[in-house]
């Protein structure tokens, strides 16, 4: 009989990895967007993106969900400036 093997890598490890690897290409494909002469190139790259940032979103949420990605409470009033402060960005 053999002996279990371990994983190399935990799951903790594998999803950081995969958040980091969607965060870059998320990083790329905004950066290719801005620089797009052609429309029909750039709207294919905008709809890579947003497809990329909701797999990036889902890796988030698995994360945070299991603890690996712990974010600390807000204070109420910053929230309501935060939405603030971005809702005139739109």
């Amino acid at each position: 009989m053999t002996q279990q093997q371990q994983p190399l890598y935990s799951e903790k490890e594998v999803l950081a990895d995969a958040l980091a690897a969607e965060k870059a290409t998320t990083n790329h494909y905004n950066q290719f967007a801005s620089e797009c002469v052609h429309q029909g190139v750039r709207n294919a790259i905008l709809d890579c993106l947003d497809k990329e940032q909701a797999i990036q979103q889902d890796v988030f949420q698995m994360m945070h969900a299991k603890g690996y990605y712990p974010t600390p409470a807000a204070q109420s009033q910053k929230v309501e400036e935060a939405k603030q402060k971005f809702s005139q960005c739109a």
